[in-house]
């Protein structure tokens, strides 16, 4: 994005009803995506601890806050409730840079009728009506409908690749800042893989936690012969039961509302998806490395967890953890 561009987009620090600020007339951007994507990376992690910020806060915090100062997008939603714990800290050192700020947070434990009343809330402050958002998620659900599509080609069709799932999936928390053109583009990538010859793997594995800072990941997991059929967290984003009305949409979103409702989606999709193995990945000084403990207890396959700091490659390290890993999965595999 241009400096221009980016001083008029409407950035989230989580994936929030955006139906929502889309049908209000907002560019929306999800800072994680602009963060983590981005040439500058280290600029960004570097800037929030000179501002101040510890080096054991998480990066995806500290990336977000020295985006937010350097490249002044025109306003902000922080999601206060549902995400990292430490966002309204970040808020309240964000406040002097921003001309906008909106307020969203998920209600905990789940509960619909206050799911409503929030988002009724950021309707009026946006000046629109649930209804109207109501509107534009029929038209998003045209391209959510077109990810679920993609979500089956790369689990049951094999396809798509692990890497271009993810991409696709952890994309749709913002639709690329342009719904239109994100739907064209995706319309051209189906034609293409359609045509594609499938390559089915013996190992399949499925990718939990939030979406790790390593950018080879799927890469060098899939270099070593197993295939990522379920990238856990960006499928919520992409939220594919495009049936729903809105309120419910995100009432079901597991993401948000703690470890529980993401075990019991998990355990679905291991079933339905044939999967041999769990990866994990943690995020360090992030409040759901604890959840690892439950994660563990009550998903009855093998897990894998790794964890990451920085953006970077995978390590030598954990490249051999992970490879450690697939050759069980495979000798396991072998005995059935």
């Amino acid at each position: 994005m241009n400096s221009e561009t980016i001083k008029k987009i409407l950035g989230i620090t989580s994936t929030i009803p955006i139906e929502i600020p889309i049908a209000a007339g907002r560019i929306v951007a999800d800072l994680n995506n602009l963060f983590i994507n981005s040439q500058s990376s280290e600029k960004y992690l570097k800037f929030a601890e000179e501002a101040g910020y510890p080096r054991t806060c998480c990066a995806w915090i500290k990336g977000i806050y020295g985006y937010v100062h350097i490249e002044q997008p025109g306003g902000m939603i922080f999601v206060t409730g549902g995400d990292c714990s430490n966002t309204q800290a970040m808020l309240e050192t964000l406040i002097p840079e921003l001309r906008e700020i909106f307020i969203f947070a998920y209600p905990y434990p789940p509960d619909k009728a206050a799911l409503k009343i929030e988002m009724e809330r950021l309707c009026a402050e946006m000046g629109i009506s649930l209804k109207q958002a109501e509107e534009t998620g029929k038209r998003l659900s045209i391209i959510r409908k077109l990810l679920k599509e993609l979500d089956i080609l790369t689990w049951e069709d094999e396809l798509v690749s692990g890497f271009e799932n993810f991409q696709w999936l952890v994309s749709s928390s913002d639709f690329n800042s342009s719904p239109d053109l994100f739907e064209s583009e995706l319309r051209l990538f189906l034609d293409r893989v359609k045509k594609r010859n499938s390559r089915f793997s013996r190992i399949r594995l499925g990718l939990i936690g939030i979406p790790p800072v390593f950018s080879d990941f799927h890469d060098v997991v899939e270099s070593l012969g197993a295939k990522i059929v379920l990238n856990e967290i960006p499928r919520q984003f992409a939220m594919l039961d495009t049936e729903l009305d809105l309120v419910t949409r995100y009432h079901k979103f597991t993401y948000p509302y703690g470890v529980w409702p993401r075990i019991k989606d998990i355990a679905g999709e291991i079933e339905k998806r044939k999967i041999n193995g769990l990866i994990h990945y943690t995020q360090s000084f992030c409040h759901r490395q604890i959840h690892d403990v439950l994660i563990r207890r009550e998903l009855k396959i093998p897990v894998l967890t790794i964890e990451g700091e920085n953006p970077s490659k995978i390590d030598q390290r954990t490249k051999l953890r992970i490879e450690s890993f697939l050759e069980m999965l495979d000798n396991a595999t072998e005995k059935i």
